[in-house]
């Protein structure tokens, strides 16, 4: 396999270690150890982490060999072990009900409207459900690879992940201090299982 310079360059930049077999001039496997996970991008899951936490409403890899969701990442400001990473669905019809009912919620009473679990934009030119109510928080070590699509990482925009993690640390922020219920899976006992 032959990696243009630019590729082999934001390889270099994300990784910490290439492993290959070569036999007879001839690259025959290689694993790319991820060990610098940057905001803005987009990683997979292992399977195995899904075994170790064993919560139900997390949204687990597909079968079949698709890797789905792809799950947007930011970093944990008080703990650098951590990240928090959001599932992306491009159910957007489901979510949209599901946001506009909070809206209209929050209207019957009286409030000024804004939904925190729910985030709309684009990934990769399709339009997407960004579901902070879903997020979790990983390891490094259950990170499987990066989201890259036509030899190139998946990146945000900067507003969209300002909109995202603003809106992902408020509800961290809610979780924390006894609304439980604004995230689906149990945070608490997850960060037992990785810390």
């Amino acid at each position: 396999m032959c990696l243009s310079l630019p590729l082999w360059r934001v390889i270099n930049e994300r990784v910490n270690k290439i492993i290959g077999l070569i036999r007879n001039d001839k690259l025959l496997f290689f694993e790319v150890i991820i060990t610098k996970i940057e905001e803005g991008y987009f990683y997979f899951v292992k399977d195995c982490f899904f075994d170790i936490v064993d919560d139900l409403e997390l949204m687990k890899n597909k079968e079949n060999g698709i890797k789905r969701p792809c799950y947007y990442c930011f970093k944990n400001s008080e703990n650098s072990k951590i990240i928090w990473f959001i599932p992306v669905s491009t159910k957007i019809d489901k979510y949209k009900k599901i946001f506009d009912n909070k809206i209209k919620k929050q209207i019957k009473l009286g409030r000024k409207p804004s939904v925190d679990t729910i985030v709309f934009g684009y990934v990769a030119n399709i339009y997407s459900t960004f579901l902070i109510q879903n997020m979790f928080p990983v390891t490094e070590e259950y990170i499987e690879s990066q989201y890259i699509k036509n030899k190139i990482p998946i990146r945000l925009s900067n507003k969209l992940q300002n909109e995202i993690i603003s809106k992902a640390k408020k509800v961290l922020k809610l979780y924390e201090h006894g609304m439980k219920n604004i995230l689906f899976p149990n945070i608490d006992e997850i960060l037992k299982k990785l810390i």
